[in-house]
């Protein structure tokens, strides 16, 4: 059986995308089965008794080695900010390049600690900042030195001890840039020393609140249990910044996509399904439910979004029930049965878990999700204006069927924020600036760029018509890319009333690994990292499934 990749149309729509979860093609999950047979070690620990001071962490292999170098600094509680431009943290860490020298160690702590207004060097390739979260940060300190572990139920409702501001890379601030890297084996995938950072600064977090409750209390004071450490991840708030990220790299973003359907389209085909990857399959669905009913948000957005999924997975389970998986292609009768009974959120939820028994398809797509994208970047100018009709057709029918006219179609700009240095929407309508507008509003530009060609000669050559049309340039580059990279764009209207941004982080952290998602408006969110994750020291042999299991 030959099953056709779901149609782009469908699946690049936000709703759609927005309803993206975790799966073992997350850069995370990916990231820790590449790394789990590298030597992992602290290198030094040189905190005072309130956590303050620097430590070294590493990965090495063979002649290689990464090493996280963690400033903790004091500051007071009304310094504590997670806005972008914020000057000071409780930590801040870079991912150095081999063995840092007691020379390197002196730089960095003049410049990581500054973040953006620091510079660093082609030594250092990753550079982030966190803050505690205080109240379960000083819960967990008191409860150690008392020789207690702290409360599960407080833990479980934060879910981590430190939230990053932000993980920086690829040339920023001094930074190495990618083409310094780009070719290392080990990191091929898609932001993989950004993983790194976060999963050692999440060891970090605990080293440091054990050596602070057993500074405070040497002869009563216990370690925090692993099994709670391992529940804990790192927290992180995301806005606005990370949508256009998706919007300008479409070579990127269709690689990412095009892995997730073409492990779909694989499972789908395979005729006979062995019965331990049946029971694995149903196993993780069943495990999962902890996962959903322990989703905390205060969103009633998300909450409806919950809610519906928990419906549907229940639904799924009985199902189940009398599903036989001896049948020619079972995963593909299931995969109908999803279409025709259940809401997108359930769809891409298990299309997520029907990958776990299959690392023989999903690892060696794994190595597929990088691009190169420069060389995608020049236009063919020697191409007609007939081609490129053809493309916008093909690719684009339903943006080219929005009308443009009509207020609500053109009610939000994208801008740079002055105050924040980061992407923002505003209202075109009520808010000055739109003069400002980044380009952004693809659909719409796609609109205009096929209104402006139907006038001309379908011979016309597209250099001849970007001489007085420079500024459809971008989305002439972005239609020969979809005629290569069909799942590219976003089949919607991002600057439409009714557009959800949520919808667009929800895509990007899904493919980072990001298990529950609390948005605080429809503008940004709160997620957790690595929770339930095997530590360090468990990494040469953990159970690849922890994802949809309770460790508490």
């Amino acid at each position: 059986m030959n099953i056709e990749l779901r149609d782009p149309n469908i699946i690049m729509k936000l709703s759609r995308l927005g309803s993206f979860h975790q799966s073992k093609l997350s850069f995370l999950r990916s990231f820790l089965n590449e790394f789990k047979d590298w030597e992992y070690k602290r290198d030094s620990f040189d905190l005072d008794t309130n956590g303050f001071g620097i430590a070294v962490y590493s990965f090495r292999k063979k002649d290689r080695v990464y090493s996280l170098v963690c400033f903790a600094n004091k500051i007071d509680d009304h310094e504590r900010s997670d806005r972008v431009i914020a000057t000071k943290w409780d930590a801040a860490f870079t991912l150095h390049d081999g063995i840092p020298t007691k020379e390197d160690i002196n730089r960095l702590k003049n410049e990581v600690p500054k973040q953006e207004v620091g510079r660093l060097s082609y030594k250092e390739l990753t550079l982030s900042r966190a803050n505690k979260s205080i109240r379960i940060f000083d819960h967990v300190v008191e409860s150690l030195s008392k020789g207690e572990q702290p409360n599960l139920e407080l833990l479980a409702k934060v879910g981590y001890l430190y939230r990053t501001t932000a993980v920086y890379g690829s040339g920023k601030f001094g930074l190495a840039d990618r083409f310094r890297i780009k070719n290392r084996h080990e990191i091929n995938g898609p932001f993989r020393l950004e993983m790194m950072l976060v999963y050692l600064v999440r060891q970090f977090t605990f080293d440091q609140v054990n050596h602070v409750a057993r500074s405070k209390n040497p002869q009563k004071a216990i370690k925090l249990d692993p099994k709670i450490c391992k529940n804990l991840g790192i927290g992180n708030s995301t806005g606005l910044g990370m949508a256009p990220f998706i919007v300008n790299h479409p070579t990127l973003l269709n690689n990412w996509i095009l892995c997730r359907e073409t492990a779909l389209k694989k499972i789908r085909e395979i005729k006979k399904v062995k019965q331990k990857d049946s029971e694995l399959f149903k196993s993780c669905i069943e495990n999962s439910i902890t996962n959903i009913t322990s989703w905390n948000t205060e969103s009633e957005f998300q909450l409806k979004k919950i809610k519906s999924l928990y419906h549907d997975i229940k639904k799924f389970l009985i199902f189940l029930e009398n599903f036989n998986f001896e049948i020619d292609y079972p995963f593909n009768e299931i995969y109908g049965w999803l279409e025709r009974e259940t809401c997108e959120e359930c769809i891409e939820y298990i299309v997520s878990i029907m990958m776990e028994p299959y690392d023989s398809i999903t690892k060696p797509l794994v190595k597929k999700m990088s691009s190169d994208e420069e060389q995608y970047f020049n236009i063919p100018t020697h191409r007609t204006v007939k081609d490129l009709m053809i493309i916008l057709k093909k690719n684009y029918p339903d943006i080219l069927a929005i009308n443009f006219s009509k207020q609500e179609n053109l009610k939000k700009f994208w801008f740079i924020s002055k105050n924040k240095e980061e992407p923002r929407l505003a209202d075109r309508f009520e808010e000055p600036g739109s003069n400002l507008e980044q380009p952004l509003a693809i659909a719409r530009d796609i609109k205009k760029l096929y209104e402006k060609l139907s006038s001309l000669n379908d011979s016309m050559k597209i250099g001849e018509f970007l001489i007085d049309n420079s500024d459809l340039r971008h989305v002439v580059r972005r239609a020969f890319i979809i005629e290569k990279f069909p799942y590219s764009e976003i089949q919607d209207n991002t600057i439409s009333e009714d557009a959800i941004p949520i919808d667009m982080l929800r895509l990007k952290l899904s493919f980072f690994g990001a298990l529950k998602f609390d948005p605080r408006s429809d503008k940004w969110l709160r997620i957790c990292m690595f929770q339930g994750a095997p530590l360090p020291d468990e990494l040469k042999n953990y159970d690849e499934q922890w994802v949809y299991k309770s460790h508490y």
